[in-house]
């Protein structure tokens, strides 16, 4: 069985002329840091929502630095 047992959570502004930090960055993580980073990015004109793939903290997608951050703060809390 593979179980969440780690998260992390990363609130900010993509455009920091406009608006507040509504967009956010999710991680969830197992015991061994397999798992996936959901992000989403809020503008005006809608929401967009991505996810990648974490493998043992690590992701072969490239990752934001708010990914990064959401992944170690699950990691070390």
């Amino acid at each position: 069985d593979i179980s969440i047992t780690k998260v992390g959570v990363v609130r900010f502004n993509p455009f920091k002329d406009t608006g507040g930090d509504q967009s956010f960055v999710i991680a969830l993580l197992d015991s061994k840091n397999n798992g996936l980073v959901l992000s989403s990015l809020y503008a005006r004109e809608g929401t967009r929502v991505y996810t990648k793939p974490i493998e043992k903290g690590l992701s072969t997608y490239h990752l934001s630095k708010e990914e990064e951050e959401a992944i170690k703060k699950a990691i070390n809390p």
